[in-house]
């Protein structure tokens, strides 16, 4: 007797993850002033968001992990309500009353959707082949789930700093991240991302 399938399915579906998931993650772009030299010491971390709960999310893992560089760090919420986060002269003024000498500006510059195919896929039972009947009978036990077509939708998200006693920009960089999946863990993945890349061209730690 032929053994029973157990979950087929499961497997494909963990193709599917993984085709997804491997792009979800890229540098886009990357520049640096190579004039500037200094290693900023209090950054004001803003992120521009229409909905204040990622903008909280943003900011905040900003912070936590710039803190873990080794450079103190400010969410802007923290400081500056909702209705004054895009007002230059009240972000100037706190910026200067905390002590903070650059800025980084965070937000979403473009999205994009992308199409891929998930090739179909045959799952053959465990053989079972105490009789001949059994053995013959396994070349139909076959089942098959055929291709298909997926998509999934990015977002180019760009990180600025500047020098807060001229606004001048000193370091640029963004990424490709899949939007499927958590807001706060693509958020995390994102952040690691810019806060890695700028500790590597020693803009972090003291």
């Amino acid at each position: 007797m032929i053994r029973p399938l157990q979950n087929p399915f499961g497997f494909l579906a963990l193709i599917a993850m993984l085709v997804t998931a491997c792009a979800t993650k890229q540098l886009n772009t990357l520049w640096k002033d190579q004039s500037y030299q200094a290693r900023p010491s209090r950054i004001m971390v803003i992120g521009v968001a229409k909905n204040p709960v990622n903008r909280r999310i943003f900011e905040d893992e900003f912070v936590q992990q710039l803190n873990a560089h080794g450079t103190e760090a400010i969410a802007s919420y923290t400081v500056l309500p909702d209705r004054q986060k895009d007002d230059h002269a009240v972000i100037a003024a706190k910026v200067t009353e905390l002590g903070a000498d650059t800025v980084l500006i965070t937000r979403v510059v473009s999205k994009k959707t992308v199409q891929f195919y998930v090739p179909g896929t045959a799952y053959y039972p465990p053989p079972y082949y105490g009789t001949w009947p059994d053995y013959y009978g396994h070349g139909y036990q076959a089942i098959y789930t055929p291709g298909y077509m997926a998509e999934e939708e990015f977002a180019v998200i760009e990180t600025n700093l500047y020098e807060a006693s001229n606004d001048k920009l000193v370091w640029s960089a963004s990424s490709e991240t899949g939007m499927n999946g958590p807001d706060q863990k693509r958020i995390k993945s994102y952040i690691g991302i810019m806060v890695k890349t700028m500790a590597g061209q020693g803009l972090l730690g003291r």
